[in-house]
């Protein structure tokens, strides 16, 4: 937990001396308690309709955990147990599939995920939907995206929105020119035009990835992860926000300074044995908005990292 004199400062919308970007790492609170199987790499979570909440992450086949209480977390299998042979061009035969995002809309969860290798663009994003959201019961809908080696970003990590007038977007993006947004038809879940826009981008550096976009209030938080991924320890992956009044942008950061020109306010960022935090999901519960990351133990492996968000008196939110 923070200190309460961090804390007040915060809520506020103060930065006490010496604090960075939003507050400095001596501040940041570990990961909230999770026990189980809790060995992750991107994940995702959905609140069920039922009760209960389904997650999705980096797997072979892309793997499953469930939890009833957002505590305990358990193995379910993986969304194809038969494989994925509709990704291994973009896979180079590999059945290792990235960066799940899992939402619900109409009765259906809905699974957009990606297929590449590390540190290439010749990448494609796909789609599945199940009703139940159990392992063997997704329906493969097929292409999103895809992007090759001469295209100028990178078709992985995607994230879906759905806008308070019902309009769907997709975010997603790593490296090369940064974070995209495409428009999708909600009626079939796939790309309603050929529009593709800029929201985010480090000119000089690349290093930003993971995109997922939540309204909060009045603004639209575009959440990245900047820097170094997959690295076990010695990974600098860290938590970064920027906030716009409009879902296609200018998404600015604390300071004014816009996205697409490297802005971006830190929330989150390696302390004491969390290493890396990273690949960032949020979504609404009971009892409030609740960030789901990865972040690397001293001994290099993939952990689950969950968070409450608070928010600020300016609305800048912030980690406890």
């Amino acid at each position: 937990m923070l200190a309460l004199t961090s804390l007040v400062a915060l809520m506020l919308g103060l930065a006490p001396a010496g604090y960075a970007d939003g507050y400095a790492a001596a501040a940041y609170p570990g990961p909230g308690v999770v026990t189980g199987d809790i060995g992750v790499h991107d994940p995702s979570v959905v609140r069920r309709p039922g009760g209960g909440y389904l997650l999705a992450h980096t797997g072979d086949n892309i793997a499953l955990k469930t939890s009833a209480d957002r505590t305990a977390w358990r193995n379910a299998g993986v969304v194809f147990p038969n494989g994925a042979p509709w990704t291994t061009s973009y896979t180079g035969g590999g059945r290792n599939l990235w960066a799940p995002d899992i939402s619900y809309h109409n009765g259906k969860y809905y699974l957009y995920y990606s297929a590449s290798t590390f540190g290439s663009n010749n990448s494609a994003i796909f789609l599945a939907t199940s009703t139940t959201g159990a392992s063997g019961s997704w329906t493969n809908n097929g292409l999103i995206i895809s992007t090759s080696s001469s295209s100028t970003y990178n078709a992985i990590d995607p994230n879906l929105f759905v806008d308070d007038q019902g309009r769907w977007w997709l975010s997603f993006g790593s490296f090369w020119t940064g974070i995209k947004l495409i428009q999708l038809d909600p009626a079939t879940g796939k790309r309603l035009d050929g529009t593709v826009r800029g929201i985010a981008q480090r000119p000089g550096s690349t290093a930003v990835e993971a995109p997922y976009i939540y309204k909060h209030g009045g603004y639209y938080y575009l959440w990245v992860s900047f820097d170094a991924c997959c690295r076990g320890a010695a990974s600098t992956y860290r938590i970064m926000v920027g906030r716009s009044a409009g879902v296609t942008g200018p998404y600015l950061d604390r300071n004014g300074v816009a996205m697409t020109s490297g802005g971006g306010t830190q929330v989150l960022a390696g302390h004491d044995s969390v290493h890396g935090p990273g690949h960032q999901a949020v979504f609404g519960d009971v009892d409030g908005d609740i960030l789901v990351y990865h972040y690397y133990a001293d001994n290099g492996t993939a952990l689950l990292g969950i968070n409450k968000i608070g928010y600020d008196a300016a609305g800048w939110p912030y980690v406890y």
